[in-house]
């Protein structure tokens, strides 16, 4: 395994209620051996910072909680490396909007949510590397133009939405599909084939024509 490869590189996980808790300590740590800054991120609401709680396994644990104190609205976007929105019902929470008072709701006002508005910044920029795991990919549903064309993996519950929004669903035995710059992973069972895309994807994209970066994965 070869550390420090990501020195100096900030990568964002977008969280929210309903974090699989497994899933946030893997980024925390490879990401981490391999010299990147990870910061966890969500709408804050004004506060200075947000506790969230996972019930996702209470039949074998208690309640697990997460202190988060950035709010993605109040950060550049383009000093981050990679944008990954995290696995379970997270997007789902993030998609929430709130419409003009006294104007009724339609399916439109669902692209002015702010997370899906910060997605949609990180597309628009091809030298982020953006991920999407399990459910994550809820998140771009929204705005289906970012999905058009799109190859890409996920959870079987959102494959109808995201097949809906035009993105081309492909089969993976290894469980993550790449297109471009954008990352794809079937659930948080992958997380490691994930992460491990994710970084070869940034490596790549500060590699000098010429200069050579040996990468090895925990997967591999």
């Amino acid at each position: 395994m070869v550390n420090g490869l990501l020195e100096g590189k900030k990568i964002a996980i977008l969280v929210e209620t309903e974090f699989i808790p497994e899933e946030i300590t893997a980024y925390q740590q490879r990401f981490g051996e391999l010299g990147a800054t990870v910061h966890l991120m969500s709408r804050l609401w004004g506060h200075e910072s947000l506790c969230f709680v996972s019930d996702v396994d209470m039949v074998s644990k208690p309640l697990e909680y997460l202190n988060v104190n950035i709010d993605f609205q109040a950060v550049d976007i383009n000093e981050y490396a990679a944008v990954i929105i995290s696995a379970g019902y997270t997007s789902v929470r993030l998609r929430y909007f709130q419409p003009p008072e006294g104007c009724p709701i339609s399916p439109e006002l669902a692209r002015t949510a702010p997370a899906v508005q910060f997605f949609a910044q990180a597309i628009a920029n091809p030298k982020i590397v953006k991920g999407a795991i399990c459910h994550g990919l809820w998140l771009l549903t929204p705005m289906p133009e970012l999905l058009q064309g799109r190859k890409v993996i996920c959870h079987e519950v959102t494959i109808a939405d995201i097949a809906n929004a035009g993105a081309v669903y492909v089969p993976s035995a290894s469980g993550i599909v790449v297109d471009g710059d954008l990352v794809t992973g079937r659930s948080a069972h992958d997380v490691s084939a994930f992460i491990d895309a994710i970084a070869k994807l940034i490596i790549q994209h500060n590699t000098k024509p010429g200069q050579k970066q040996e990468f090895i994965g925990a997967t591999s």
